[in-house]
């Protein structure tokens, strides 16, 4: 028996998808929705790629917050990229690095695997 080891865990991947921050940050007081957020991405992050270290690019911070504090978006959409740690002393082989996708409507977008570029 193998354990919970995967080669897919181990491949470079992108894919575009839709956090629905609205139902993350439900019933946070107004003062901590836009930090919640930032931090409901993250979590969103690691589950979705299966990595610990999540790194947010600031076009994505900015657009977390670019309502305010308290009137964060309701969705947003998310480039997630797994990539290679090519720091020597680093603890995971692989990060996740999130970045902004903007998009015109949400209406049917769906799971995406993008291409790398």
């Amino acid at each position: 028996m193998q354990g919970k080891t995967r080669s897919a865990l181990q491949d470079v991947v992108t894919r575009e998808y839709t956090v629905h921050l609205h139902k993350l940050v439900h019933g946070r007081s107004f003062k901590k929705r836009a930090p919640h957020a930032v931090k409901s991405v993250i979590t969103f992050a690691q589950k979705a790629m299966g990595t610990k270290d999540v790194r947010i690019d600031p076009k994505l911070n900015q657009a977390l917050w670019a309502r305010g504090v308290k009137s964060v978006p309701h969705r947003i959409r998310v480039k997630l990229e797994r990539k290679r740690n090519d720091e020597e002393d680093a603890k995971e082989k692989l990060y996740t690095y999130a970045s902004h996708v903007h998009v015109a409507t949400f209406k049917g977008l769906q799971t995406a695997v993008v291409d790398a570029e």
